[in-house]
């Protein structure tokens, strides 16, 4: 039923005059009127908002199309709920700092609700105390922030992001068997950052789903690389020197498609390298640029990514790319500020989980996943 609900609610709001973004960096106003129209998301609430809400929404950055399309989502239900939203978000989501003083900024603001997407898993905690102490509920989207004060954040709406990341390794893995067990071979997985929960667990949900499937097979699997993915991977394990199957972990030292680019140059530049995953759209691309020099995407190395944009959809639309994970950042949009009217009207909110869809060039226009290719 939820997916049924979540596939309607695509396409009107696809269908839908989208409104621009809020800006590159400072924030916004987008006040709408009237406000008695009724929606729908996947948490199930139809109602609308009423009052004179005002919401502060924090995203990760503008520096992708991800974002771009939230943010659209959030204008789109603000408009229809009658509610005004303030949108500001870092140049990009290694500016931790700048999006921890966007926040307290937005609860010197005195709002009904802030809707954040922490850039870093702990960094907040203190702003969030200071929310709760206010008075004011928090909504995370896309991230979760698990070491919350109780009581902070009284909803989080956000894709299963392990889910997702073994959805990734549930589809590269039975492409990849045929070049394993002649000889060690090598994964590599590039992430952008080891601070937000997100991309956290999608790639631990990649390393842990490929390293099951490949037990069931009989081979075993060492996970090398960056210690947080290492130490935190729920994978049974032997010594590189030992297994079949090595996964190697690489996350840059900023959030850049070019240091992406340069972290994923050195694992497919090794001669084992038989697959290769990004867990989000910027290491994705970063994993393209590095094939601009190399060319071995598509025929000795098959890679998976995550996230849509219009550079990873020409990818796997023409082989490049053998497929990736997408979630639906418009949806996440539209679900966050419904939340947010709920709980400023004093009802009772819950997590929504949101999907995420496996697409590649066979199924790229089918109707449950061509609403979540955004660009």
């Amino acid at each position: 039923m939820r997916k049924r609900v979540l596939a309607t609610l695509m396409t009107a709001a696809m269908a839908a005059t989208l409104f621009a973004g809020c800006g590159d960096s400072a924030g916004t106003d987008t006040t709408a009127a009237g406000g008695d129209t009724a929606t729908a998301t996947e948490g199930g609430s139809t109602e609308a908002a009423g009052g004179d809400y005002k919401f502060e929404i924090i995203v990760k950055s503008y520096q992708s199309s991800y974002w771009q399309a939230a943010v659209k989502g959030i204008e789109q239900e603000a408009e229809a709920k009658g509610v005004t939203v303030n949108c500001t978000g870092p140049n990009a989501e290694s500016d931790i700092a700048d999006q921890v003083n966007m926040l307290n900024n937005a609860i010197n603001n005195a709002p009904n609700g802030i809707g954040l997407a922490a850039c870093d898993q702990d960094a907040c905690l203190d702003a969030l105390q200071a929310a709760l102490d206010a008075g004011i509920p928090v909504v995370c989207f896309d991230s979760g922030i698990p070491n919350a004060p109780a009581g902070s954040v009284v909803s989080t709406v956000a894709t299963d992001n392990y889910s997702a990341g073994a959805t990734a390794a549930e589809n590269l893995y039975p492409a990849l068997k045929d070049k394993i067990g002649d000889g060690q071979v090598r994964v590599g997985e590039v992430n952008q950052e080891a601070t937000s929960e997100s991309i956290i667990n999608r790639g631990l949900g990649f390393i842990d789903k490929f390293a099951e499937l490949a037990k069931a097979d009989g081979y075993t699997v060492a996970v090398v690389g960056n210690e947080k993915y290492v130490n935190d991977s729920k994978a049974e394990t032997v010594s590189e020197s030992e297994a079949d199957i090595v996964i190697e972990v690489a996350v840059p030292a900023q959030t850049t498609v070019e240091l992406c680019a340069t972290e994923a140059s050195a694992i497919m530049n090794k001669s084992d390298t038989i697959g290769m995953f990004g867990s989000n759209q910027i290491a994705a691309e970063g994993i393209l640029t590095a094939n601009e020099n190399l060319g071995v995407l598509g025929d000795k190395i098959l890679a998976a990514g995550f996230d849509a944009g219009s550079v990873i959809k020409s990818a796997v639309a023409n082989g490049t790319m053998y497929g990736a994970v997408t979630q639906s950042p418009l949806v996440m949009g539209i679900t966050t500020v419904d939340v947010l009217c709920d709980a400023a009207a004093g009802k009772s909110v819950s997590d929504v989980p949101t999907d995420g869809y496996w697409y590649n060039a066979d199924n790229m226009e089918d109707p449950e996943i061509a609403p979540n290719l955004y660009d």
